[in-house]
């Protein structure tokens, strides 16, 4: 008789994980492998790093390396996974990008560039995903990483606040969609993480203890706080969860 430990596992799975060369992305692929899933890591940047830890767990990885920004080049990323694994179970849209520029400054480009890595490329991944998916009889699992700024406005970061917004409000589309299919589609909303994209953030000491004071776990988070809810979500656990964005900030929210 199996246990509810059993339900988290993922042995025979096969995650593709985008942004997965590091941050937060490679720490969700390594939680995923330590629950037992084979990993596809997707980074515009070398993810040898992430295959070489993925490989010291005893599980399978192969990078990808792709512009996903680039839209004609999406399919290729589903394509070339499926010539290393025999199936994809779970997409994780981790890739992401920001830029910060006042309202009235904020250019063409910066705009573009944030909407075609952020959401544009969220949603073509996940179609892409879903065709293999439904092709082949299956259930799968997709999330997608959302934000704060998925429930709040903001300050000079225009692209990224609508960007995170379209993502939660397509996360909800697809659960509405994919259930029927076999497909849950769910998110998980970082607080304020200690990676790259929040770096000016913390060089900014007055903006940084603002930042800090607000948090009711009174620190920044790091990959390792998204592990579990990653697992959960790709695993059989939450199987009747399904258009939900779950968020791990620390108690941001709450405030």
């Amino acid at each position: 008789m199996s246990s509810i430990i059993d339900s988290f596992r993922l042995n025979g799975k096969v995650a593709l994980v985008t942004g997965a060369a590091r941050g937060l992305g490679q720490g969700m692929a390594l939680a995923l492998a330590e629950a037992g899933a084979d990993i596809v890591a997707v980074d515009i940047l070398p993810a040898d790093d992430t295959v070489k830890q993925v490989s010291a767990l005893g599980r399978k990885a192969v990078a990808i390396t792709g512009n996903l920004g680039v839209r004609s080049a999406i399919p290729a990323v589903i394509a070339d996974a499926r010539k290393h694994f025999n199936s994809l179970d779970i997409l994780v849209n981790c890739a992401g990008i920001i830029r910060r520029a006042d309202f009235l400054d904020f250019s063409e480009k910066d705009w573009d560039d944030v909407m075609g890595i952020n959401i544009d490329a969220v949603f073509f991944l996940s179609q892409c995903f879903v065709r293999d998916v439904v092709a082949r009889g299956a259930k799968g699992k997709i999330i997608n990483i959302a934000s704060m700024l998925s429930f709040q406005g903001g300050v000079r970061v225009p692209s990224y606040t609508c960007s995170k917004s379209a993502v939660q409000g397509l996360t909800r589309l697809m659960a509405n969609e994919l259930a029927a299919k076999g497909i849950n589609a769910n998110a998980i909303a970082p607080g304020y993480m200690a990676t790259d994209n929040t770096a000016p953030l913390r060089a900014d000491s007055n903006r940084a203890n603002a930042i800090l004071e607000r948090i009711p776990a009174g620190r920044w988070g790091t990959p390792d706080d998204l592990k579990g809810v990653v697992v959960f979500l790709a695993s059989a656990a939450s199987d009747y969860v399904n258009g939900y964005t779950i968020a791990v900030d620390g108690g941001w929210l709450a405030r």
